[in-house]
């Protein structure tokens, strides 16, 4: 795929969605973090269903460590791997009033010695909470780049850094949210929506659908 299609690509979804942004439910970067390690092998509906009974109640390092991990299991029962998913957000909870002053740290590094967060949550917190240009890729994304070709990949990594080489600049920021919502409602994984697509005739995949 070519600068040309990319760039053209990008407009498009610009144009129909200027300023796109995550599903999950938050309020500020702590409440997003939490979000997002709650994320992990589940919906977005699932976590907002659950925080919006939690936030309500603890929405701060200090509070939601005051639960405790039986307590918070309460919250988040009906989300996926919740046993190992409230030791983590306890254990990052410590680690937020005890060696950052009860924030979210805005560094990569910082980020991922957190209990529970991985490269991707990093990316989404960083991107999404203090605006850098970062690229989480997750299933949605690796398929669209995949598929498209805007920026084809072998595994997760290697697809990242292609889409922060490839993806023109002035896009770089929200790329992350275009691709996602993209994946999530159009480019979906059993049978695309080729026929409603907004990219149909610049998109390189070959097997298009009338759907």
């Amino acid at each position: 795929m070519n600068k040309q299609k990319r760039y053209e690509i990008f407009s498009r979804w610009r144009e129909d969605n200027p300023n796109p942004t995550t599903e999950l439910e938050y309020s500020t970067p702590f409440e997003l973090l939490i979000a997002v390690i709650l994320s992990a092998q589940a919906t977005d509906v699932g976590v907002n269903k659950a925080t919006r009974k939690l936030y309500p109640v603890a929405n701060t390092p200090e509070a939601i460590y005051a639960l405790g991990v039986d307590g918070l299991k309460e919250y988040i029962k009906t989300i996926g791997l919740f046993n190992a998913k409230a030791e983590n957000v306890i254990k990052t909870c410590k680690a937020l009033i005890e060696k950052h002053h009860s924030e979210v740290p805005d560094t990569r590094e910082a980020l991922e010695a957190l209990p529970g967060v991985g490269r991707k949550t990093a990316n989404v917190v960083l991107n999404t909470a203090f605006g850098q240009p970062a690229m989480a890729v997750d299933t949605h994304i690796f398929r669209v780049s995949n598929r498209t070709r805007i920026a084809p990949g072998k595994n997760v990594n290697e697809v990242e850094q292609k889409l922060l080489r490839f993806v023109p600049k002035e896009f770089l920021l929200d790329a992350h949210h275009w691709l996602i919502l993209h994946g999530r409602y159009t480019c979906v994984a059993r049978k695309p929506k080729c026929g409603s697509c907004l990219i149909e005739d610049l998109c390189e995949f070959k097997e298009k659908t009338d759907f």
